[in-house]
């Protein structure tokens, strides 16, 4: 293992030899059976059910991991499922869940399915990968997994075996006696066969009774670009799941390592960045409760459950963060010198609070779902330009470019155009499972277009200032504005309407609607809320403010000019923070600066205290300044 300080150190660890002549498995099985073999009584995957720093956990060795990845990939195998078959999973966190996703891209090709989604969701993406097998929940207390599966099963005729995870095994008595009485009524109103995973399991070879594959493949599917609608499928190849691993290993990990991973395994960021590296450096992630996160009593229990493990690396997102940070650091963290924050931009004033009151280094990284995630970090051990997502990894060549007549040119040093990223989790010309989608989606064939924009500096350090394609981003969570405009327009008193995401402390951003009325109609934001509540088919993507105009600002043709939307609730937003801080100042304007986006220009309003207004304007993603030392624009 190797860190890294400056971009100078990642391109010498490129210049040693072309990726290719990299010694390095062909394939995921062949990464695991070799850490198996070399660490086979050191610990793989801890997992505990309820987060009491003394409850019940369980833990597998590397031996025993491999043996139930081997024994799940014959049980799949044993359903009829080829290379090119795949095998759905509907699962929270739990040991099974990460047997179950590496011998699903063992045997076949293994599409995790977010379990929040909606039932019409979840078949949809079970009928567009033509899924035939499907690991869920058994029914089980306080969640309807099971039930949701079933009904999306229903829906998805490709689907022959539904295999159900009973997580009463995790039980003591007298709890686990009590789960038969107080189970919800087991679904079965679908066409598939159900079986006992764990039962079926048990009865397979613990060695593999097929040969591995070949040479490279597509080995997962994972969804992505919105959850509400219907969202696109990536597909990710051995090559690139080997790439993420190996740069966790080179750069981050070593057996000695232990990883405190609250992050959903249906997420590329747990699943790729992390368990993927796991396997590739044979260290220790420890996946506390189902829902991680955001299961009950996890941030409570956060700082004592590192001090049980031993943690030297938690992986977090700034939501996360946020949270923990409302909690004392009540528990021995000395062992955790590290925090790998990903998924969403980490606010200034947050990312210093963080540092000081744990004394962990935050890491801040890049990634995304179609190049497979791994893209950038910023340098464990270099120079931390809070706000920037780092430097490129090894292997990972970005280049910013914008459009012109004469087709794509690359932009120079901090000239902002679309990020494009071109390495070995790009699987160029296929990124998605449907053709159409991957039209117009790369530059010069390799580079994929990631629809965000940025710039580099002068010191190689990636900086993403706003986004090509519409997304509203909430703590991670993708958002289709789409999805909240139609169901406005739905309404008989709106003639338009425009959905973008507001700052927000805690989330990044929030979703939230501007709307311009049908002539002589009338309806308030709050009667249009109420509307969304019932017509937007998510609870995440439900506005949380919703502002009636006069009329809405729009482009030459027509559109509703979104920049101008963002400018007002960045507006909105940041006065009523100030002033609910008693902060003696307000935002006079926003404007659009070509280097760092959308910048809050201030004035005084009185006596300002320039910390506490640091500490209030902090909590949030998008730059300020102050008006009368800035020029109206860049």
């Amino acid at each position: 293992m190797m860190s890294f300080a400056t971009r100078a150190d990642v391109l010498a660890i490129q210049n040693e030899m072309p990726w290719d002549a990299r010694a390095r498995p062909e394939t995921l099985y062949q990464m695991l059976r070799h850490t198996a073999k070399t660490f086979p009584g050191r610990p793989a995957v801890s997992y505990q059910l309820f987060s009491g720093p003394t409850d019940k956990a369980q833990t597998l060795s590397w031996q025993q991991f491999h043996d139930q990845v081997c024994q799940a990939a014959n049980l799949f195998r044993s359903l009829r499922v080829k290379e090119t078959d795949v095998v759905a999973l509907v699962l929270p966190n739990c040991l099974e869940t990460a047997v179950a996703t590496i011998g699903g891209m063992v045997a076949g090709i293994v599409n995790p399915i977010n379990p929040l989604l909606e039932p019409e969701q979840i078949s949809a993406i079970l009928r567009e990968t033509g899924a035939k097998v499907v690991v869920t929940l058994k029914a089980f207390p306080k969640t309807d997994i099971a039930q949701k599966t079933a009904e999306a099963v229903r829906h998805a005729p490709g689907v022959h075996t539904v295999l159900e995870i009973d997580l009463n095994t995790y039980l003591s008595p007298p709890k686990s006696w009590i789960v038969p009485f107080v189970r919800p009524k087991n679904p079965n109103n679908h066409h598939a066969d159900v079986l006992n995973f764990n039962k079926e399991v048990s009865r397979q070879n613990t060695a593999l009774d097929f040969a591995d594959s070949a040479t490279d493949r597509v080995g997962a599917y994972f969804h992505t670009g919105g959850t509400t609608g219907m969202p696109k499928v990536a597909q990710h190849r051995y090559s690139g799941m080997i790439y993420n691993g190996w740069l966790g290993h080179r750069l981050l990990f070593d057996e000695n390592d232990v990883i405190m991973c609250p992050l959903p395994l249906f997420h590329v960021f747990a699943c790729h960045v992390i368990l993927m590296a796991m396997i590739k450096s044979g260290a220790h992630v420890v996946f506390p409760t189902p829902a991680g996160y955001r299961g009950d009593g996890v941030f409570d229990n956060f700082w004592k459950l590192c001090e049980r493990w031993k943690i030297s690396f938690v992986i977090t997102v700034p939501t996360a963060t946020s949270a923990l940070m409302q909690r004392p650091v009540d528990a021995d963290i000395s062992t955790v010198k590290n925090a790998f924050s990903g998924s969403a931009p980490m606010p200034l004033e947050l990312f210093k609070r963080f540092e000081s009151a744990t004394g962990m280094t935050v890491i801040e990284g890049y990634g995304l779902t179609e190049a497979t995630c791994l893209v950038a970090c910023n340098p464990p051990t270099g120079e931390k330009k809070v706000g920037s997502v780092g430097v490129p990894l090894p292997y990972t060549d970005v280049k910013i470019y914008k459009d012109t007549s004469d087709g794509p040119v690359e932009c120079g040093v901090d000239e902002v155009g679309e990020i494009c990223i071109d390495n070995p989790g790009v699987y160029a010309g296929n990124t998605y499972t449907e053709a159409v989608k991957n039209r117009e989606l790369y530059h010069h064939g390799t580079y994929l277009r990631t629809g965000d924009l940025g710039r580099i500096d002068e010191d190689g350090y990636l900086w993403i200032t706003g986004r090509a394609k519409d997304l509203i981003i909430r703590g991670g969570h993708n958002i289709d504005p789409a999805d909240i405009e139609e169901a406005l327009m739905a309404h008989k008193a709106v003639a338009m309407a425009g959905a973008i995401g507001q700052p927000d402390a805690h989330a990044g951003e929030i979703p939230c609607a501007y709307v311009e009325l049908v002539d002589g109609a009338t309806a308030t934001g709050d009667e249009l809320r109420e509307h969304c509540k019932i017509h937007v088919h998510e609870r995440a993507a439900v506005p949380k403010y919703v502002e009636v105009l006069d009329e809405l600002p729009k482009t030459a043709v027509g559109k509703v000019f979104k920049p101008d939307l963002r400018k007002r609730a960045i507006t909105r937003i940041y006065n009523a923070a100030l002033e609910e801080a008693d902060v003696k100042a307000h935002v006079v304007q926003v404007i659009d600066s070509k280097k760092r986006g959308l910048v809050a220009q201030l004035e005084k309003t009185g006596d300002v205290d320039e910390a506490r207004l640091g500490e209030v304007l902090g909590q949030f993603i998008r730059p300020w300044e102050w008006a009368e030392h800035a020029p109206k624009q860049d």
